[in-house]
């Protein structure tokens, strides 16, 4: 076969196999077709689609750029086979959870390395999606291992549109979009919520206490009639508008090219006082002083403001300060007495007025972003080519978080004189970032014959990091001083600290090289090794070395298939390499002395001490081992094309802040631990329709992965982990050898107790034999109480008898592309699936539960999960206790579960559910204006469209949304759900420019 050959920029790639880069309609790019062969970026240069040897998916940019989302990843959901992609939860700066065929680390991490342009990035975040030419997972380690220490996890290369030589061209690209709550937590109407209110009131024996706000029990039907306080919609009902607008440059000469972009995304939030905003500027300049000299400058901006305080944070100091419970659990009935605003005056105990929640956790957050990076490639001689490359980067993220006087911080953290009053915290993280690579590549193409093709290249790379941050801690603000007020007049605190840490710097310096030998166009070799040296590690261990090979078979140029026209391609791949990871905390191989506040010796606001870590100078890299087999196949012209991908990733010699209790530190950093992720995916694509004026393609792909954990290593087994939603329900995540990371640790659910369970011989009821008792966990035995099964056996539920009751990992998850035209229409629809995962439902068990104490029940709402007619109850319809057996009995005969109130929250099956899910996640149909229309005004392209996001979902969850994750402090804890911000659904309005 003969061999295509095409010259790519070192900066933007050229895609889409037959796709004229010239193409400015729609139409056109189904039509108009190239011969040559697709290029794709790899670590450190591009390589023919048809030529790779490793695990890779491409994504274009034009696929991601109309999905109505603030972050690139969240628009890459569903589209990459053995990518996972989880949005945390629905605000606009949501945390993007971003795994490649599962990860590895057990409490770091596990996301991939992100590069933008050959610079290594911390998040997509920063990149605007019009900005973007092509995005590239490399999944294998034949692929990562080019990127030594950082690449274990999977690497994102994402390439945005370069200068470009030719006609100045424009374009312009703009949406309108509104946003409402997707699903809210169906709670009780004033009446049932009155009339449990009266029976819980009963089981305290304090009748008085509901007689202080309601209505007496003689006239509660008067609630039938109130129209329910919607405190859900009054806080996260708003109708948000989101407006995007990007307009970009391009043009030059043979000589000179340029490319400029701006950008901006503004999103009002559905929450009150919630807001997102973002700025980016992008110049890319190209210019070629002689015919063997490139020369590329590039500067990147963003500026991202965000405002509120969202429905929960990670690094809370008490989930008391959660938004969604006080939302979903303050009256639906306005008593001014319980419902008030003025903290002074509320209910001791009771949940915070939403609005005064709101106000008392506001945030202010301003993310500032700047890279510059340049670029030299020289042609020393024919097929020798020098490339080097230089950036920088600095980041400066600010942060204001105001603790009011309702929050948990003010009433508990400040000094005890100065408890009840209004406080802020300021921190400002400063980073920058030095790296400069060189390269030498060289083609022996001139020097072997046509059977022939090698390929070498030689690298070095060093990268820099230094980072400061600065934060203020200040109590004591004058009791009716707002968020605005602590900013403006820090000076009238009463007391603050101020603490300056300049971290280490984190220095690596790596060699890497790499062969790709190619064997009559059939056989092909590609072989890499990278050696790192870290700053984080100490002598023997600095250096870490990663080899990696692999081996191709193109099938099809095989002479056994020459007549096999409908066979384009067909190539087996095989692919071994290990891969490293420090992502670890630079100085801990040494003790470090760091200042801490202090607010209990008088006299003495602040004192040095050693660090909480205990340092390990024996620490070394963390190594993932990485063997993959796949099939790529184009059949038909390419019309159905894909790929299947068998592999197994070893992570060993895990990077753990081990516990240290008895010592003094919390913990120290130690390699210990082995995890695995095998697996399953593959991709498929179909032109089902190719035709002049129509056309039709569908896109397919599925992920099976299974994790399991090897060893934990120091001989241990297992280790517990809480996800802290609740204090009182402990250890609910547990680690341990043979099992995947996620599972899920507490009682197994047996109902509730009957009538039929007791013996009522001395008027009381006793628990008959056999029945086991579970009042150390439940509280009271006794009708109506939650029952939980006995494992071992012994007559008696406590925390011997928990399991492993689920698992946050799921069996598969995939998704589903349509992209149609018709004439001047288009239209495309987005789907994304996971099957099997199951989830930790918190809310579940926090609004079908009044508790006692810790936190107090009283007054607060439920779900309709625990309505009249399916709770137990224990009050008759005059209004009295119960405790004859044949009328409690009668009583219940219809509903199904216990009583809501018990003396503590448990964390059961009854709360693990199922988390499948399909969504269609994007909708998008557009129109785009005749041709001759469009040049008659002086335009290349017009088009207008519509789209919805978040369509809708098939799920049997109950929760508001499925794709979930609130508790992410520890990768230990995934999959829980508590107080997220509810996600949102969408419809956009937008339109297509190109001049």
């Amino acid at each position: 076969m003969k061999r295509n050959t095409l010259t790519v920029s070192c900066i933007a790639a050229v895609f889409f196999l037959g796709i004229s880069v010239q193409a400015q309609s729609v139409q056109d790019t189904v039509t108009r077709e190239k011969k040559i062969d697709e290029v794709v970026m790899i670590g450190y240069g591009t390589v023919r689609k048809s030529d790779l040897t490793g695990a890779v998916s491409t994504v274009s940019g034009d696929a991601l750029k109309q999905i109505p989302v603030s972050n690139v990843a969240e628009a890459l959901t569903g589209k990459i086979a053995g990518v996972q992609i989880t949005t945390t939860e629905g605000s606009p700066d949501a945390e993007i959870s971003l795994k490649v065929r599962g990860g590895g680390s057990i409490t770091q991490d596990s996301s991939p390395l992100i590069i933008v342009d050959g610079f290594p990035v911390s998040g997509m975040s920063e990149v605007t999606p019009s900005d973007i030419e092509t995005i590239t997972v490399l999944k294998d380690a034949s692929s990562t291992a080019i990127y030594g220490s950082r690449g274990a996890y999977g690497v994102v290369l994402i390439t945005t549109k370069g200068a470009k030589g030719g006609k100045v061209t424009g374009t312009f690209n703009s949406f309108t979009g509104y946003k409402w709550i997707a699903k809210k937590i169906d709670v009780l109407k004033p009446y049932d919520y009155a009339k449990w209110q009266f029976e819980n009131a009963l089981l305290l024996n304090d009748v008085a206490s509901y007689n202080e706000f309601f209505l007496p029990f003689n006239q509660i039907d008067q609630y039938k009639s109130y129209e329910a306080l919607d405190w859900q919609d009054r806080i996260y009902g708003n109708i948000g508008v989101v407006h995007s607008n990007d307009f970009g440059v391009r043009g030059g000469n043979d000589k000179t090219s340029f490319n400029i972009n701006l950008a901006n995304y503004k999103d009002d939030g559905i929450m009150l006082g919630s807001g997102f905003n973002r700025d980016n500027v992008t110049v890319n300049l190209k210019n070629k002083p002689r015919n063997n000299v490139d020369l590329s400058v590039t500067f990147r901006y963003s500026n991202t403001d965000i405002r509120g305080g969202g429905a929960n944070e990670q690094k809370e100091f008490s989930n008391t300060d959660a938004r969604l419970r006080h939302s979903v659990g303050y009256s639906p009935i306005d008593i001014p007495a319980l419902t008030t605003d003025d903290t002074d005056e509320a209910e001791a105990g009771y949940l915070v007025n939403p609005y005064v929640a709101v106000r008392d956790n506001d945030r202010r957050q301003n993310k500032k972003n700047y890279t510059v990076q340049g670029g030299l490639g020289w042609t020393i001689i024919k097929n020798l080519k020098f490339q080097s490359n230089v950036g920088m980067e600095f980041s400066r993220n600010n942060d204001y978080r105001y603790y009011g006087r309702s929050t948990y911080y003010a009433r508990n953290n400040a000094p005890a004189d100065l408890q009840g009053q209004p406080g802020m915290t300021y921190t400002n993280i400063e980073r920058e970032s030095f790296r400069i690579a060189n390269t030498l590549n060289y083609d022996f193409k001139n020097i072997l014959n046509d059977n022939h093709s090698l390929k070498l290249m030689i690298g070095q790379e060093y990268n820099n990091l230094k980072s400061n941050t600065f934060s203020t801690i200040n109590f004591g603000f004058p009791k009716l001083f707002s968020f605005d007020d602590t900013i403006n007049l820090t000076s009238e605190a009463d007391f603050f600290s101020i603490n300056n840490v300049y971290a280490p710097e984190d220095r690596m310096l790596s060699f890497f090289g790499r062969l790709n030998y190619d064997l009559q166009n059939k056989y092909l070799l590609t072989a890499t090794l990278r050696a790192d040296g870290s700053s984080k590690f100490l002598g023997d261990n600095i250096w870490g070395y990663f080899p990696s090979v692999a081996l191709a078979w193109k099938i099809n140029e095989e002479n056994f298939l020459n007549d096999v026209s409908w066979i384009k391609l067909l190539k087996l791949r095989g692919s071994y390499g290990e891969a490293g990871n420090n992502a670890i905390p630079t100085g801990v191989n040494v003790q470090n002395f760091l200042s801490f506040n202090n607010n209990w010796i008088n006299g003495v606001s602040s004192y040095w001490a050693a660090d909480k870590i205990l340092a390990n100078p024996d620490l070394k890299w963390e190594t993932t081992i990485s063997q993959n087999i796949g099939l790529d196949y184009e059949l038909f012209n390419g019309r159905i094309s894909g790929n299947v991908e068998v592999y197994k990733n070893i992570t060993k010699d895990l990077l753990i802040p081990f516990p240290t209790p008895g010592t003094g530190y919390d913990a120290q950093w130690r390699n210990m631990g082995e995890t695995q992720n095998q697996g399953v995916e593959t991709s498929l694509n179909i032109d089902a329709i190719k035709k002049e004026n129509y056309s039709l393609n569908l896109g397919f792909n599925v992920s099976f992965n299974k994790n399991r954990i090897n060893a934990l290593g120091s001989g241990m087994e297992e280790l517990l982990q809480s996800s802290n939603f609740a204090s009182a329900v402990g250890y609910d995540y547990l680690v341990r050898v043979g099992l995947p990371l996620g599972a899920m640790y507490g009682y197994q659910n047996d109902g509730r107790y009957e009538v039929s369970d007791f013996d009522y011989a001395t008027g009381s009821p006793v628990l008959k034999t056999g029945i086991a008792n579970a009042s150390s966990i439940v509280g009271a035995v006794k009708p109506g109480a939650m029952k939980l099964k006995d494992l071992n056996g012994d007559g008696i539920v406590n925390a011997d008898d928990r399991t492993v009751i689920g698992n946050a990992a799921p069996k598969h998850t995939g998704g589903f592309t349509l992209n149609a035209t018709a004439k001047n229409f288009d239209f495309s629809a987005g789907f994304n699936w996971s099957v099997g995962n199951d989830i930790y439902n918190a809310n579940k068990i926090e609004f079908t539960t009044t508790t006692v104490s810790s936190p107090d029940g009283q007054f607060r709402n439920l779900s309709t999960t625990m309505a009249d007619g399916i709770r137990w109850t224990n009050m008759d319809a005059a209004g009295n206790l119960v405790t004859d057996p044949d009328q409690l009995a009668a009583l219940n005969a219809g509903t199904t579960l216990w009583s809501p109130f018990m003396p503590r929250y448990v964390f059961s099956d009854w709360a693990v559910e199922d988390g499948s899910f399909l969504r269609l996640n994007t909708l998008t149909l557009g129109y785009s204006l005749p041709e001759s229309l469009v040049r008659s005004i002086r335009l290349t392209k017009f088009r207008v469209y519509a789209s919805a996001y978040n369509v809708f979902v098939i799920t049997n969850y109950t929760g508001m949304d499925p794709e979930v994750s609130t508790r992410r402090q520890t990768p230990m804890t995934p999959g829980v759900d508590y107080s997220g911000f509810p996600r949102s659904r969408q419809v956009v309005f937008g339109a297509n420019v190109s001049f």
